[in-house]
């Protein structure tokens, strides 16, 4: 009888293991808490991969056409593609801003996304989650157009900043822009799928399942490609006013950030802790392709140098 018992005893122990341990796996690959933050009147959504005791935070940025959630959480069974993932277990928590008209923060009244505006909503959101967290400085990561936007908003606001990691910045400084006439119409562009396999460059980089899963998840979170207008404001950007740590990652084969760009803006920046590296193999999507491993290694040595 007393066996009996004691094989019972272990087997809900047993149990109680499993399930634990079930649950820890879950919690690694949760869903994103969802956050409602006011940026000057306007509701944005702030995804949130939360840390015990985190050792970092980070805002993630994301680019021109897809949102937060495709970009830097994207879930396939098997196999590991989410920075914001890849980051928590370097013990960073970690948040994906959508701005205005992208996933599922709604555009504004005007309808248009501008880059003075999107630095703005940037610089508010890093005040948000630097508050919450007692006022921690936030290391800021961006990703092709937001790589631009958060260099903007950095040079409008840093005191919230810890630093800024810029991946596939496409910006050339001295190229001139036209200024929209003030009857520019909407266009509402359908996104298509072309576009969105488009940043997977490399062949065999990255696997067709992963590629499918990355262009349903960014057509259901952007069915339309956002309207933007005053794009010349990108043209403020002084690196000479940026005084903040800055990391500049440049993927090999990433047409979209040739390396002429990169030395321009890397010889300019004013600041003296600033690193320039090339992941090797790399193309516009490297963090989520074969180069995923280094890329993280590269982003994490370098935020892990400004940690209390």
């Amino acid at each position: 009888m007393n066996k009996i018992v004691n094989r019972s005893i272990l087997l809900v122990l047993t149990l109680i293991a499993i399930v634990a341990w079930s649950e820890q796996i879950i919690a690694e690959k949760e869903i994103p808490l969802k956050h409602t933050v006011q940026s000057d009147g306007h509701p944005m959504a702030l995804w949130e991969k939360p840390v015990d005791n985190a050792v970092g935070i980070i805002l993630f940025v994301h680019g021109r056409t897809w949102s937060g959630l495709p970009d830097f959480d994207l879930q396939v069974e098997g196999e590991e593609l989410s920075l914001m993932d890849g980051m928590r277990e370097q013990g960073y928590g970690s948040y994906a801003i959508d701005l205005r008209g992208y996933g599922a923060t709604t555009r504004d009244s005007s309808q248009w996304l501008s880059p003075n505006k999107a630095a703005n909503d940037v610089n508010n959101i890093v005040r948000w989650i630097s508050k919450r967290h007692g006022g921690r400085p936030i290391h800021v990561f961006g990703w092709s157009y937001g790589s631009v936007i958060s260099l903007l908003a950095s040079q409008n606001s840093s005191d919230e900043i810890a630093s800024l990691t810029l991946f596939g910045f496409w910006l050339d400084l001295d190229a001139t822009a036209k200024r929209d006439s003030p009857d520019k119409a909407l266009e509402r562009k359908v996104n298509t799928a072309e576009a969105a396999a488009s940043d997977f460059i490399v062949p065999g980089s990255i696997s067709q399942r992963a590629i499918d899963a990355y262009v349903a998840a960014s057509l259901a979170a952007d069915p339309v490609r956002v309207d933007w207008r005053n794009e010349h404001e990108f043209l403020n950007i002084d690196p000479d006013k940026v005084d903040l740590p800055v990391l500049l990652i440049q993927g090999e084969f990433d047409p979209i950030a040739p390396t002429d760009l990169q030395a321009k803006l890397f010889t300019r920046l004013n600041t003296p802790d600033k690193s320039w590296v090339v992941i090797s193999g790399g193309d516009h999507a490297a963090f989520m392709e074969s180069p995923r491993q280094q890329f993280i290694e590269v982003f994490t040595s370098f935020i892990n140098r400004f940690q209390p």
